[in-house]
């Protein structure tokens, strides 16, 4: 196994949900997390409850300029950079033509392009020092066509194409590229509290899982042998038939 003690990485999305829990998971690895989300009060109570082993970073990935004050800040901050997880993301489902063309925009934003400039910006840091791991966040509705919600379902079939481009473009340089495809997440996203009296039916039900599991999962990603990748995790509740 790769330890990741002492390790630095950018984390997204951070503020809530599988971000929230990653950023727990990784600090409990001994990782220094550059936490980034748009709300300054949940990054500063993360900071709070985890202390140095957080940097909290206010920003919005739908800014293409984002991407690069991210990588800068946690580089002057650190003076490295080993992981990069783009997990960042919004909701849209429902039916094409009652979707708001600017909520289709907005998603698109986040979505996809936070994604690829995040990468981008990063990129030639890891390939530099021949090493890292960049760990996306994507979904099982970036592999299979889901009808109820076209634009998220195509947004992460992007991310998954993404991924595996930049991962082969990229296969020798020693730097891994991986996603992490969840499918039901009991998380505030979806309108479940962590602990919450319905989380806990739906994990007895076996028809969702928690944001920490879908952390433990990346925890279990990153610490694969340098000679080992995992291209792509799907994580399902047992009883979700998809």
């Amino acid at each position: 196994m790769t330890t990741l003690t002492d390790k630095v990485a950018i984390l997204t999305g951070a503020s809530s949900g599988i971000g929230l829990a990653t950023a727990h998971a990784l600090a409990a690895e001994g990782v220094h997390v550059v936490a980034v989300a748009r709300s300054e009060d949940k990054l500063a109570e993360l900071a709070a409850s985890l202390g140095d082993r957080v940097t909290p970073f206010a920003a919005d990935v739908a800014d293409p300029a984002s991407a690069e004050r991210i990588v800068a800040h946690a580089l002057d901050r650190h003076g490295r950079l080993d992981i990069v997880l783009p997990n960042a993301g919004v909701y849209v489902g429902g039916d094409l033509v009652t979707t708001d063309p600017a909520d289709i925009a907005a998603l698109v934003s986040t979505n996809v392009t936070g994604v690829m400039t995040l990468v981008r910006a990063a990129l030639p840091c890891l390939l530099a020092q021949g090493s890292g791991d960049i760990v996306v966040t994507s979904s099982v509705s970036g592999h299979q066509d889901i009808e109820w919600e076209p634009v998220y379902s195509a947004s992460k079939h992007a991310v998954q194409s993404f991924v595996h481009t930049v991962r082969r473009q990229t296969a020798e340089s020693g730097v891994r590229v991986g996603a992490i495809a969840p499918g039901v997440v009991l998380n505030p996203l979806w309108g479940f509290a962590h602990g919450s009296p319905e989380e806990a039916a739906r994990i007895e039900e076996r028809t969702g899982i928690r944001s920490a599991d879908v952390a433990d999962a990346i925890v279990f990603m990153l610490t694969r042998p340098a000679h080992v990748v995992v291209r792509d995790l799907v994580l399902l509740p047992t009883g979700q038939p998809i």
